[in-house]
């Protein structure tokens, strides 16, 4: 059978049309509470206006939680927001926040009957999550979740070639 979980070490797939993890410091989370001076990333101007209006009316989301929204003017149908962890010394629950955001993503796109979805390096950015921990965290975690769940079909794990390669070596490799 073939892999389900594939690294790529350059940008996600840009042709991915199920669903692309988000995780914006300043993206949903600032949106909703920042909602007079909202900082948002690349992906979420080039979406539109209405990705910032449909991310207003979602209430917010917990650390460690996910929400999805349409994905307007991307190539994704639909953008999962994940709030990942901020690192803080690897005492206070960062593990497991941040194995939540990869399950609570995939239980809502399998849920959405999407197939395939992409996911960055969740916290590692601006967060400061340790890369080669979260990407430990990252793989396993999806894992669990396609040993446990056969809905998504192909799951990307991205972030640059920095991050990835980190963990594994080529340009592209895959997990069964």
């Amino acid at each position: 059978a073939p892999s389900r979980v594939c690294t790529a070490t350059s940008s996600l797939p840009s042709r991915l049309k199920s669903a692309t993890a988000n995780a914006w410091p300043g993206g949903m989370r600032g949106a909703v509470s920042n909602s007079a001076t909202p900082r948002l990333s690349k992906s979420a101007a080039t979406a539109g206006p209405g990705l910032l209006a449909e991310c207003r009316t979602l209430g917010g989301c917990a650390t460690g939680s996910a929400k999805i929204t349409k994905g307007y003017l991307l190539p994704a149908r639909h953008v999962i927001h994940a709030v990942g962890p901020v690192w803080q010394d690897g005492k206070h629950g960062e593990d497991d926040l941040l194995a939540a955001c990869y399950q609570n993503s995939l239980s809502l796109a399998a849920e959405s009957g999407l197939k395939t979805i992409a996911f960055p390096a969740i916290s590692t950015g601006a967060f400061g999550f340790p890369v080669h921990r979260a990407v430990k965290i990252a793989v396993t975690s999806v894992k669990k979740f396609l040993d446990s769940d056969a809905r998504i079909e192909k799951v990307y794990l991205g972030g640059g070639a920095s991050k990835v390669s980190q963990f594994t070596t080529g340009k592209r490799r895959a997990f069964t």
